[in-house]
């Protein structure tokens, strides 16, 4: 099923045909013309029944008969096919907010995740024949979307820093949640505009030991960074010593310097050096 325009005819056009078949139907009963007064209010009568009114960003489906005449998105007063039922679909931008949706990642791992959804209706006769009630429709196929993206990544990663992750790739993540959303809703003759996520958590029962495994990875991070730049500090010391001449050091000397400042300087607590001022007994 796709959206074809119905028949129209312009609305103020067809008020002034009826007025003018009712004053018709008026003579013809003043003059005695039954006949022709009936045939004039008869097609007045049927010209009326397809005055319809339509809103703008709105969309009039025509079904005559059972039969789908077509649709209607010139916004006004129009006349279209008379005895027909008339259903209106909006076509204006609308939004669906996911509740908050406890899945399992790619690793196993329980999460809270909730999503919106904006979309419009481009296709009024898919959204009003191929789906029953496109807007529940779209809720249930968004919050199947949804679980499938979130079981495709993981929520976090703690190895692989290029890993494609929930927490740590919004962007990508949306832009697939959008194509698997729109995949779906194809077939009611809705567009995705945007797919975001909103929440995103661990769920209750295993998120303290998640945050401790966040803090030791965090902690890791930096300790490495600390030694990095420590190693780097104590290079450049000594190259700096043997290069200008201020102190001659054999290997185990070096190697000592080189403990003392590294500890000094990766050590969580500032260094506490130990002054030798000599002995009473000396």
């Amino acid at each position: 099923m796709r959206e074809k325009n119905a028949w129209i005819l312009n609305g103020y056009l067809g008020i002034f045909i009826i007025l003018v078949l009712l004053g018709g139907t008026v003579v013809g009963f003043l003059m005695e013309e039954f006949v022709f007064a009936a045939i004039f209010l008869v097609i007045a009568i049927t010209l009326g029944s397809g005055i319809t009114l339509v809103q703008p960003n709105q969309s009039i489906v025509v079904i005559f008969l059972g039969k789908y005449m077509g649709s209607i998105r010139k916004e006004g007063i129009v006349i279209t096919v008379p005895f027909t039922v008339r259903r209106t679909v909006s076509l204006r931008v609308r939004n669906f907010n996911s509740s908050r949706l406890k899945v399992n990642d790619i690793n196993g791992n329980p999460i809270e995740i909730a999503a919106v959804v904006v979309y419009k209706v481009v296709d009024s006769a898919k959204a009003v024949f191929d789906v029953d009630a496109y807007e529940q429709f779209v809720n249930i196929q968004s919050e199947t979307a949804i679980r499938a993206v979130a079981t495709n990544y993981p929520y976090d990663s703690f190895q692989d820093e290029e890993e494609i992750t929930l927490r740590g790739n919004a962007d990508e993540v949306s832009e697939m949640l959008a194509k698997e959303v729109q995949d779906r809703l194809k077939v009611a003759g809705v567009e995705i505009i945007e797919a975001r996520l909103t929440h995103l958590a661990y769920s209750t029962e295993i998120a303290q030991a998640m945050l401790q495994r966040q803090q030791a990875t965090a902690i890791l991070a930096a300790r490495r960074h600390i030694v990095n730049g420590a190693v780097g500090i104590v290079e450049d010391a000594v190259a700096r010593i043997q290069k200008d001449g201020i102190v001659d050091l054999d290997d185990e000397r070096k190697a000592a310097m080189i403990n003392n400042l590294l500890v000094s300087i990766v050590a969580d607590n500032r260094a506490q050096p130990v002054i030798n001022t000599g002995s009473l007994y000396q």
